[in-house]
């Protein structure tokens, strides 16, 4: 067994595990950084990259079949999806993004990157595998997640699958049953659904993409639901039939019916690589998931020189949320025990469908239990009629902004709609700049954008502001 006595451990070497690599290592040079599979990002790999690659694919497929609205006809039948093609060009293209952070990893010491799986022994001694025991002053976890699994699909074998899985085909299946409306449930359905693959999404109460405003939700089930077969409060029995195909009952509001797919999509959620590191043999404060509690600000654990950061901090699951974790939590590993708060953001996340899915700030379901009936407004657009969304034909959805009474500073907004991930972007600068809906109406607004539709819902807001 080899001892190696160390300054900084980084248990995990993807986005928040580099990050406190390559943070801690302008403390100390003395940094080791474990990984037990590969080294990279989930979503460079398995996640945002390829996704976005699938999804360029389905608008393109998408746009040709739908023309004629603009006096520009094709024919349809020549639009011909070659699979394998699609398939080819995502893998090729993920593997080149995979291959840039691969070769950053390359460029630290090799002596300082162990390969294996890393247990706590006790706060200050991990094991890895039955080769190496570290004995260290600072530790950072950044063990990433993975998805999470329903016991009894385990029985429908490699029809099983999640969106690893999807990135690693070699063609488009005939069809999939799409467990989970999230974000990843809703962007890999809709872009397999435009690719001509049968689709057919299930969840439970009723959600869609991360949606808390109820008013935008009924807006994205109106929009999607034309477009999609959703079944969003569905009771399911899952079981393979005698073809070895995926077979779906399913009964919801008094209807029923049976899908048959080839596979079955797992989107319900992932859950933090925390159960499988030896968190037993530490006195460490942990929530109702078993991920140890940390400080936001520091990324500190209640155990003080053990940090946390990314998916494993069970925080907020985004590429550069885990970054900013990974740069905060290595950082203050390596100045250790003189440790700060670290730049946070403003929240802000974009579901990649058409029509987008944002959020910026705080959400509906946040700003409820934060304020009372009478201490908040909230202002509205919908897409339908607004100009530019009109010409483009792409005049769906509905955005929602909240701002609080008396101060008129904006809180946040939910949107469904065209362009939500630029609205987003400038909301979020908003938002982090702490600006009133007054001030941000005193910005330059060009004609005719789709961005005219957030000066509607400002100006909404605002009224309700200047006449309470």
């Amino acid at each position: 067994m080899k001892q190696i006595q160390a300054d900084v451990v980084v248990i995990g070497g993807g986005t928040a595990g580099m990050g406190a690599f390559r943070n801690a290592r302008l403390h100390t040079d003395n940094v080791y950084l474990i990984e037990s599979h590969v080294f990279g990002t989930t979503c460079a790999r398995v996640g945002c990259m390829p996704s976005k690659l699938l999804i360029a694919a389905a608008e393109a497929r998408h746009h040709a079949l739908h023309t004629d609205p603009f006096g520009v006809h094709l024919d349809k039948d020549s639009i011909q999806v070659n699979g394998e093609e699609v398939m080819n060009r995502v893998k090729s293209e993920r593997d080149r993004f995979v291959g840039f952070v691969v070769s950053d990893v390359e460029e630290w010491p090799a002596d300082k990157r162990i390969m294996g799986s890393a247990k706590f022994i006790d706060a200050h001694t991990v094991q890895i595998d039955d080769h190496t025991q570290i004995t260290a002053k600072r530790f950072v976890i950044a063990t990433g997640s993975r998805p999470v699994i329903v016991p009894a699909w385990e029985a429908l074998g490699d029809r099983l699958i999640v969106n690893d899985d999807v990135f690693s085909w070699d063609t488009l299946p005939e069809s999939v049953a799409v467990f989970g409306p999230g974000v990843i449930g809703l962007e890999l359905g809709q872009a397999l659904h435009r690719l001509g693959v049968k689709v057919e999404i299930f969840g439970k109460g009723g959600l869609l993409g991360g949606i808390s405003d109820p008013v935008v939700l009924e807006e994205a089930k109106t929009v999607f639901g034309e477009e999609l077969a959703l079944h969003l409060d569905a009771e399911t029995e899952v079981k393979l039939n005698d073809e070895g195909r995926v077979e779906i009952k399913w009964t919801q509001g008094g209807e029923s019916g049976v899908f048959t797919a080839d596979y079955l999509l797992a989107a319900i959620g992932r859950r933090p690589n925390v159960d499988n590191i030896g968190l037993e043999n530490l006195d460490i404060e942990r929530d109702a998931r078993g991920v140890p509690v940390a400080d936001p600000l520091t990324m500190q654990t209640s155990i003080p020189h053990i940090f946390i950061a990314g998916d494993a901090s069970n925080q907020l699951p985004l590429l550069h949320e885990a970054a900013d974790q990974g740069k905060i939590a290595g950082d203050n590993a390596g100045r250790f025990p003189n440790i700060a708060g670290g730049l946070r953001r403003s929240t802000i996340g974009v579901v990649f469908t058409s029509p987008q899915i944002a959020s910026i700030g705080l959400r509906y379901a946040q700003v409820t239990e934060r304020y009372a009936a009478e201490n908040f407004v909230c202002g509205e657009v919908s897409f339908r009629n607004q100009g530019r969304s009109r010409v483009m034909l792409v005049n769906k959805g509905h955005m929602r902004v909240y701002a609080e009474q008396g101060t008129g500073l904006f809180l946040g907004a939910e949107i469904v709609g065209p362009a939500a991930e630029h609205l987003a972007h400038l909301l979020a600068w908003a938002h982090q700049m702490k600006m009133t809906v007054p001030q941000m109406l005193d910005m330059p607004f060009y004609h005719p954008v789709i961005e005219e539709g957030l000066r509607t819902a400002l100006r909404d807001v605002n009224a309700k502001l200047q006449s309470a």
